[in-house]
């Protein structure tokens, strides 16, 4: 039921609540909220992944990320110096949680964000920190990542 009238509270919000005739089961309820505002929750996913040049879904926040993939998508950042960066946490919200999947068309969190563009997940990312990618698409974004300097230095 809460998620009912989140949906229903995020549509009014945004302006896009249409109406029409509900069904008195509380599930179609909720279909019908979310289809009815469909088109503002893709919106508003495009605008949190550009929200910053780095934006992250991850269980828990970076301060105290609450699964091992995603404590190791934010150690790899910071490894790499990336301290400036958008962080969802999507156990606040299951609405979060399941759009970000369907939006990306990626089933699992967490979930990396460029400019705008899904990387992929932690394995994803991991894979770029060994082979070094990551560093390149860092400096793509205009990052300088932060294990240039601890190679000049050694």
């Amino acid at each position: 039921m809460n998620s009912i009238i989140k949906s229903t509270v995020r549509c009014i919000r945004s302006r896009t609540w249409y109406y029409g005739a509900v069904q008195t089961n509380a599930e179609l309820r909720s279909g019908w909220a979310r289809i009815m505002c469909s088109s503002t929750i893709q919106k508003n996913f495009e605008e949190m992944v550009k929200k910053e040049k780095v934006v992250v879904f991850i269980k828990g926040t970076p301060a105290q990320p609450m699964c091992g993939f995603s404590n190791a998508v934010v150690q790899i950042l910071r490894m790499h110096g990336v301290d400036i960066y958008a962080a969802y946490n999507v156990l606040d919200d299951q609405d979060l949680r399941q759009g970000i999947k369907t939006f990306s068309n990626w089933p699992t969190i967490p979930q990396v964000f460029f400019n705008g563009e899904f990387v992929g997940g932690c394995d994803i990312l991991l894979q770029m920190h060994q082979s070094g990618d990551l560093v390149e698409e860092l400096q793509k974004l205009g990052i300088r990542s932060a294990l240039l300097d601890r190679e000049k230095e050694a």
